[in-house]
């Protein structure tokens, strides 16, 4: 298969697997689901969706997020990890986004960027799954099937994200991600399978 080929049937054959794709990290709205994405860095899903609650019954909206204690914060989220620092990024982009925002999550890349512990992916993934803009967030499994079904050279994150806008429709991306994203736990996983044992590279390196 060429490359356009390899795209074409992934995105049929990734729509038989999961027609449906539930966001797999539990909010109610954008705010809440930034914050469950800026928690999820280096960090897994479903350890996040076991801290949020707490966290989230602490306080679920900016203007009561600036108000915590960082350390209250912390002590909170410390099970996924980095904690010093994503404690201290909730608490100070809570305060911005209060200040500047009237404490709602901004709609737009460059605004969530700035905004303290929001990296490109963190904005992509909120801008996708919250307001539905296209966006294709490029996380470890994606960045790795990439490479391994060869439709990136896989060389960094920004590299790979262009590479895959350019070969999938703009409309299929937010959704496109997150099949990626179960192929890659379900059955492509990193230590799983070396490109020629998945279902999915046999078919298509067949």
């Amino acid at each position: 298969m060429t490359k356009k080929e390899r795209a074409a049937y992934l995105l049929d054959r990734l729509e038989q697997l999961y027609p449906e794709t539930p966001i797999p990290l539990d909010h109610k709205d954008p705010y809440t689901l930034l914050i469950a994405v800026l928690l999820s860095a280096q960090c897994t899903d479903a350890r996040v969706n076991t801290v949020t609650p707490a966290l989230f019954a602490l306080a679920d909206n900016p203007h009561e997020m600036s108000r915590v204690p960082v350390e209250q914060v912390k002590d909170i989220i410390r099970p996924c990890g980095l904690s010093p620092r994503k404690s201290a990024a909730i608490v100070e982009l809570s305060r911005l986004l209060v200040e500047h925002h009237g404490g709602i999550v901004p709609q737009d890349f460059a605004a969530l960027e700035a905004l303290p512990g929001v990296g490109h992916k963190t904005a992509s993934v909120v801008m996708a799954q919250a307001f539905g803009v296209p966006a294709f967030p490029v996380d470890t499994h994606i960045h790795r099937l990439a490479k391994r079904w060869k439709l990136s050279s896989g060389k960094s994150v920004e590299q790979t994200e262009a590479d895959l806008k350019k070969l999938f429709p703009r409309e299929k991306w937010n959704k496109l991600h997150l099949q990626i994203i179960f192929a890659g736990r379900e059955y492509c996983t990193a230590r799983g399978c070396n490109g020629k044992t998945c279902m999915l590279c046999l078919e298509i390196h067949r």
